[in-house]
């Protein structure tokens, strides 16, 4: 028990050193302060301190107390700050796969569809058309972004019951920018935030970056359980709970509507505010989601059209309080001076106006359907089984035999230039090692066969 209060004391001190709380040079809290910190004895905080000293991270100055060592303020990567992985099961690494590897790779578990999958003749003539006006060209966008875009948005909110004003809707680079700039401005070092376990693992990654404690509760086919989520929401106080509700990830499930009900309940009974990331909505719609229930009070709705349009075009999108937008548009004019590229927010603009989006998420649900079913039955065929009932989208879920480990499948398919990704990459307790996420629309026959030659080796 005592070395578990000690190990949070070294921890709360790394983290404040991880996140430039404390700089080399600056100087502890005295013994007595940081015993009352961290809820523990004097003793304890001396133990913490004398580990720290031996290990490099502080130093101690004879009457003059405790000091952050040059050494342990060097720069870190959020990378470096979060739990030690071994490389098959660490974000980073299988972000950086899917990205960087050559084009002729396999890429079943990276998260996009392939580019002849997405509209892009469509995109092409609104480049071409909106390339028309030079200041688009030249010009920095607005501080809230283009608001013909936010009007687009706020209309097609409204069509799901989610009426919001366009001055309530704040236009990123991303959606994941969407997110570090929601962390920036309502978390603090050390801040608990409550994720889904599984959960899109870039969810981590932001957290490592903003020094964030990420816990987990369970998500089943239909989300978290109430009472489950309540007593671990009740236990961890947490400051934030993100999670994706139309259509999940990795899972492919989605909350039902009294889940959907009971959650935003919960969490304004405790003071935490709910981050709903439905990037995928557009792949299920007239699924329930959070926001709409609660209208913006207590949730923060995020978005982008990364994934049905282009991730070269990159724009997201928050929608939220008035006073969050407020505080949260200064912060990305303090980050990135500006919102968006005013270019991909208009191209964006015009394909949404056109009817050509409309039409191509219709074609694309349908073709979805179908892929699903028929990689869904290639993948039973070879026994790792897809999970629950997915409604949408272009991910399953899988199961794998007994005694398959995820990250050995993936270290050796890796080796014939298929990038799979792992169930532990989603799994903030490490519980998944049994389960891949695969992408439907990027899972070839040699990738099959190379998971089946990996799965008998």
């Amino acid at each position: 028990m005592r070395t578990n209060r000690i190990g949070r004391v070294i921890e709360g001190i790394r983290d404040r050193i991880a996140t430039r709380l404390l700089n080399a040079g600056d100087r502890l809290p005295s013994v007595r302060r940081c015993a009352a910190l961290f809820g523990v004895s004097p003793a304890t905080v001396v133990e913490a301190y004398d580990r720290m000293v031996a290990e490099g991270l502080i130093t101690a100055v004879p009457r003059s107390g405790f000091f952050v060592s040059s050494r342990a303020a060097a720069p870190q990567s959020p990378s470096q700050r979060a739990p030690a992985r071994d490389h098959a099961i660490d974000p980073f690494w299988v972000s950086r796969q899917s990205l960087d590897s050559p084009d002729a790779a396999d890429k079943p578990g990276c998260g996009w569809l392939p580019s002849d999958w997405l509209p892009q003749r469509a995109l092409a003539r609104a480049l071409r058309d909106v390339g028309k006006d030079g200041a688009l060209l030249t010009d920095y966008g607005t501080t809230a972004g283009d608001p013909v875009l936010r009007r687009q948005i706020a209309l097609r909110l409204a069509g799901e019951g989610l009426l919001c004003d366009p001055e309530q809707i704040l236009l990123t680079g991303s959606g994941t920018q969407a997110i570090d700039l929601i962390c920036r401005l309502l978390l603090r070092a050390g801040d608990a935030v409550l994720l889904d376990d599984p959960c899109y693992f870039n969810y981590q990654a932001l957290l490592a970056a903003h020094g964030a404690r990420a816990i987990s509760v369970p998500f089943a086919a239909n989300g978290p359980d109430p009472a489950g989520f309540a007593e671990v929401v009740a236990a961890h106080r947490p400051r934030l709970y993100i999670t994706n509700s139309a259509l999940h990830n990795p899972t492919g499930g989605r909350l039902t509507l009294p889940t959907a009900h009971r959650l935003p309940v919960i969490a304004a009974a405790h003071g935490m505010i709910i981050v709903e990331d439905d990037i995928f909505a557009d792949f299920a719609p007239g699924a329930p989601t959070m926001a709409v229930l609660d209208g913006l009070s207590g949730v923060i709705r995020i978005g982008s059209f990364s994934k049905t349009l282009s991730a070269s075009l990159r724009t997201g999108y928050i929608a939220a309080r008035p006073e969050w937008i407020g505080a949260l548009a200064d912060l990305q004019l303090a980050t990135g001076f500006g919102g968006p590229s005013p270019l991909a927010a208009g191209v964006i603009s015009q394909v949404l106006a056109s009817g050509t989006y409309r039409r191509h998420m219709d074609d694309l649900r349908r073709k979805l359907d179908r892929t699903r079913h028929t990689v869904g039955q290639r993948l039973a065929a070879l026994g790792v089984v897809p999970q629950g009932d997915p409604q949408g989208g272009f991910t399953l879920w899988c199961r794998l035999p007994d005694g398959q480990d995820s990250a050995q499948l993936a270290g050796r398919c890796l080796d014939q230039g298929v990038i799979l990704a792992p169930g532990n990459v989603f799994s903030p307790s490490q519980s998944a090692a049994a389960f891949l996420r695969f992408n439907v629309t990027q899972t070839s026959d040699r990738a099959l066969r190379v998971l089946a030659q990996a799965m008998e080796a």
